[in-house]
Order: C-alpha cells, then structure tokens, then sequence
C-alpha cells in the first residue's frame, strides 16, 4: 500500500476522454473476481487463481484501500490500478531505501486493444504527479509481455534493468512527473 501522507483519499474520481477512475464499489466485486480468475489476464502475472477460492476471499467491497483505482466505462468496471510501495525485498530498485511507488494495472480482456489501459494509467500518473510531486513511480513487467512492454514505453517509462523473477525475464523502468504520460 502506498503512503500517501497529507494526500486525501479517496480522492474525487478522476476522468478522461472516456473513462473513470474511482473508488471500488460492491458493484465491483465480480469484476475483480473475474480479472484474477482469467487465464488470459494470468497469462504474465502466474496464472488465473481459482474461482471458488475468490468467491471465499474477496470482499464485499474489495480494493478498499489507498492506492487502488477502479476504471470504469459507461458505469461498468473494466479494470484497476494499483499504486503501491514495492518490496524492498524483490529485484529492482532505483534508490537505495528501496519502497518506491510501483504502477500496476490489470483490465478484463474485453477491454484490451482499446487504449484503455493508456488513458487510465497516463491519468493514474498525472493525479500521482499532482498529489506528490517529484516522486517517481517504477514499473516491472515481462519482457515476454508485449502489449505491456509497449503501454510502458507510451507512458514514458525508461529502462532501469531487467532481471530474472518467477522465472521468467523482467524489464524494470521509471517515470518521473518530467516525462509525459500521453
């Protein structure tokens, strides 16, 4: 979870040519499960987790916390966005008391291929911008992942490194609020 110090939260919903970024909702409940049940969204992320086993856990109104950003279109969630401090404990750092505000972003694979995930998180950063200034966000995906490799670069996020973690290649990067989101 990310510290965000005097930062309100909830802050007021944030939107975009078409979208919405807001607190979750109970509406949102089936979403979330179906986004951590898909196999396509687990495809990069270790895998779809099992249905029942996100019926028993997610709450009645999940992601209730800082950080966490639901992307609604017409009324209808059609992902999220995480801001979080990143474990001081995994690869990747870009300064040496690590817990750096780490982007993630998952969308339902219907919503793919859109721009979705570009206009959400290019607004995710600039309200992060706006809210704390100078603090730079970073970013790790698979190198395997595509799609991901190129949302990273249209954001403005420059290579770092890249490392092995859960088997696979990663490609770690960082924005900054001097780089453009869009």
């Amino acid at each position: 979870m990310i510290e965000l110090g005097p930062v309100a939260w909830p802050p007021a919903p944030i939107r975009t040519e078409r979208l919405v970024l807001r607190k979750s909702e109970a509406r949102d409940r089936a979403a979330i499960i179906e986004l951590f049940a898909s196999p396509e969204v687990g495809t990069y992320i270790g895998g779809p987790q099992p249905r029942d086993e996100l019926e028993r856990a997610v709450p009645e109104v999940p992601g209730q916390r800082p950080g966490f950003f639901v992307v609604d279109l017409d009324g209808a969630m059609i992902g999220m966005i995480t801001l979080d401090r990143r474990d001081a404990e995994r690869p990747g750092h870009i300064r040496p008391e690590a817990r750096e505000a780490e982007l993630g972003y998952m969308f339902l694979p219907q919503a793919w291929g859109c721009g979705y995930a570009a206009e959400a998180c290019g607004a995710a950063l600039d309200w992060f911008a706006d809210a704390l200034p100078g603090e730079p966000v970073v970013l790790d995906t698979q190198t395997a992942n595509d799609r991901a490799m190129r949302l990273a670069a249209k954001l403005g996020f420059t290579e770092v490194e890249r490392f092995e973690e859960y088997g696979a290649e990663q490609w770690f990067g960082v924005w900054s609020s001097d780089t453009p989101s869009s």
